[in-house]
């Protein structure tokens, strides 16, 4: 099925979405519409940057690929700042504790489909990253990427109750998913505390490679592929990995220089050129 999504973009208003002529209200009706895969220089630095932008790089292509993701993330998000909000009315209204049962409750619930569904995300991709990144090293280093849960499933129910104390101490909600984070060990090194710059980026391009394979591999279908300036910050040994496996791949590229492009011989179906925020040829 074909679908025609148009984006509208103005300075100091709020951008208009809409499918086949149909505004929608919200982005996230257009997952399982469009499927893209999103590359900055940015994500180069996820291995060494903080737990919270890999659990960002989880939460975007699982929300891609898995509506009932969608659901349970939404709805444990919206339970955790509840709770964090009610953790702090504590003390002004201490009566109110009794009522943190029922968030306790729907907490552990939804979190449990997210900490799943998280499981199973992992598993795949490292079934795929390995091969990409061996192949990546000059066959030379093995990467795999481990789920580490703040919390196991199983043990959701007991851990919250066990920090509850000392949620209310610190008002804010210590234990579950928004806490989770992801391990990437090379040759059995964990290369976010003793890996090099070139192990991080290398592993970083990996991951955005596998993350292709595995759209392809459940919507059969490839992704669109968004690189935002990201060739200028890679040497020319990972340019060429990179640009050979998006050959068969919709790409939309922003760069400041065409040099890269032409330099590693890349097709180029179309050219804007914009200053100032405004096209000034197209070829």
């Amino acid at each position: 099925m074909s679908y025609r999504i148009d984006m509208h973009l103005k300075k100091n208003k709020t951008k208009g979405v809409a499918v086949n002529g149909i505004p929608i209200r919200k982005a996230s009706e257009l997952f399982g519409i469009v499927n893209i895969v999103f590359f900055s220089p940015e994500d180069l630095n996820i291995i060494k940057n903080g737990p919270a932008e890999r659990r960002r790089f989880i939460d975007l292509e699982l929300c891609q690929l898995n509506k009932l993701y969608v659901h349970s993330l939404v709805q444990y998000n919206k339970i955790v700042t509840q709770r964090n909000k009610l953790l702090k009315e504590l003390t002004f209204r201490p009566d109110y504790e009794e009522t943190l049962d029922i968030w306790d409750m729907q907490l552990v619930s939804y979190g449990r489909e997210v900490i799943s569904y998280r499981k199973e995300f992992i598993d795949q991709l490292n079934d795929l990253i390995q091969d990409v990144h061996f192949n990546l090293s000059g066959e030379r280093e093995r990467l795999r990427i481990f789920y580490d849960p703040n919390v196991e499933r199983e043990e959701f129910e007991t851990a919250l109750k066990k920090s509850r104390a000392q949620d209310i101490k610190q008002r804010t909600t210590l234990t579950g998913p928004h806490r989770d984070d992801i391990s990437f060990y090379v040759n059995d090194v964990d290369i976010r505390r003793f890996g090099s710059q070139g192990q991080q980026r290398t592993a970083a391009l990996a991951l955005k490679l596998a993350e292709i394979q595995l759209v392809k591999k459940i919507t059969r279908d490839y992704p669109i592929l968004l690189l935002d300036d990201v060739l200028s910050e890679l040497d020319s040994s990972r340019q060429e990995h990179l640009l050979a496996e998006i050959t068969k791949i919709q790409t939309v590229i922003t760069c400041t220089g065409l040099d890269d492009f032409i330099n590693n011989r890349f097709k180029i179906d179309k050219i804007f050129r914009i200053a100032n925020g405004a096209i000034i040829s197209e070829e």
